[in-house]
């Protein structure tokens, strides 16, 4: 090792901005070679590659501490501590603590209940090690509980960050060259209604944007199409406000309501092609990404058909497709399962017709101008959240205007006009 500590991250943006928390409380505690592991539970398979990274890590790295954190973790940190490679295992509060990396912090497992949490501290996050975009946490935790999702398990309860907070970080990144800001937690669109006046996302967007006008582009992670339709504040913002990137990536999961209603969602298929109409009126060009799961408990081929269908019909441009992934301890796990076979089978098929959509949208983007925030090797992402490869040398961290010229597989080749504003 480096004389650094070395961060493996898997999962959400979350824990992107959660990794850089705590490379910066192992800096401080002279923690130098020292691997954290910040985990995901999302699905079972990403649980997988975290054993895997943590045992690939003590081969590389013979004598140095292995730290493992996370979501994995936090729900079930006694599997974790039991692997011979694995030094300490801290829990998704614990890992964001100063003190859990001071000399002295040895306990094999430091992971209390995640129910008990009621506020979300602030970490105010000096940059993002080799990232132009810089993520900033809102809030924490989900109040809902979706049938197949275990991370409420591991993430606890909806708490929202202070706006204070949230301008306080935004305006420390931009004045350190950032040019985009992501607003990251668990469920975005919950934020506010645990804080005094309930101010809703929308609301706060609208500060935030007033209060560092600085910042250049502002971009949203997942939301709930439904939650974000009751906002007006957002929607105007979408409609009238040009540093709000025009991408929402909706977490829609299905197509077919009797689906939607085991997953125990809160919104319909006609809700969610309603709000894409909306949004494109609102802001025509908009792009919308969605995550879709494949093949969950007693889809048929007819439900199935209608997630496909619903690609073209909310005009998606960028999927996050998952095989349904049966989670121990949630309800889904106890219904009648679909054959993992036809789970993959599907989930190809979502990911071949999502390919196909995301080649609709690229070329649909030559002969445009888009705003470019370059990240490396000349390459960035649009405003649309498209990905671009520029035909010049191009610094990176810079925010430029390029004409597209044309499309090469699923990225915009393009050639710099002229610095943005």
């Amino acid at each position: 090792m480096n004389g650094e500590p070395r961060i493996l991250t898997f999962g959400c943006r979350l824990n992107a901005f959660e990794s850089e928390v705590m490379r910066d409380h192992a800096r401080a505690a002279g923690l130098k070679d020292v691997v954290i592991v910040n985990t995901c539970a999302v699905t079972a398979e990403a649980e997988r590659q975290a054993r895997q990274a943590i045992r690939r890590a003590r081969r590389e790295n013979p004598d140095a501490p292995i730290i493992v954190t996370g979501c994995a973790a936090q729900i079930d940190p006694a599997a974790y501590a039991a692997m011979p490679e694995v030094s300490r295992v801290l829990g998704n509060e614990e890992k964001l603590r100063a003190e859990s990396f001071l000399p002295g912090a040895n306990a094999a497992i430091a992971v209390d209940d995640i129910m008990t949490v009621r506020e979300t501290a602030p970490h105010l996050v000096e940059g993002f090690e080799g990232r132009a975009r810089a993520f900033v946490q809102i809030q924490q935790g989900c109040d809902h509980r979706c049938t197949f999702c275990i991370i409420p398990f591991g993430r606890g309860n909806n708490r929202s960050a202070p706006l204070g907070t949230i301008v306080d970080q935004t305006r420390r990144l931009v004045e350190a060259g950032y040019r985009e800001v992501v607003l990251t937690g668990v469920d975005i669109t919950g934020y506010g209604a645990d804080l005094p006046g309930q101010p809703s996302l929308g609301q706060m967007a609208r500060r935030l944007l007033a209060q560092v006008p600085d910042l250049p582009r502002l971009r949203l992670t997942s939301v709930d199409c439904v939650e974000v339709a009751d906002d007006e504040d957002l929607m105007r913002l979408i409609a009238e406000e040009e540093r709000l990137m025009p991408h929402l990536h909706l977490s829609l999961q299905a197509g077919d309501d009797m689906i939607l209603k085991r997953m125990k969602r809160r919104h319909s298929r006609n809700d969610a092609i309603e709000f894409c109409r909306r949004a494109q009126r609102l802001r025509p060009g908009i792009a919308f990404g969605a995550d879709l799961i494949a093949g969950f408990p007693t889809e048929s081929d007819e439900m199935f058909q209608r997630s496909l269908d619903l690609i073209e019909e909310c005009d998606l441009a960028w999927l996050h497709v998952f095989p349904y992934s049966a989670r121990e301890g949630t309800p889904a796990a106890r219904m009648p399962q679909v054959a993992k076979a036809v789970r993959k089978e599907r989930a190809a098929q979502l990911r071949a017709a999502g390919d196909q959509a995301a080649q609709r949208f690229l070329d649909a983007q030559t002969g445009r101008e888009a705003t470019v925030l370059v990240e490396r090797d000349d390459s960035g992402y649009s405003e649309h959240f498209a990905p671009v490869q520029l035909t010049a040398p191009t610094p990176e961290g810079s925010l430029v205007k390029a004409r597209i010229e044309r499309r090469e597989g699923m990225k915009l080749i393009a050639e710099a006009v002229r610095r943005a504003a």
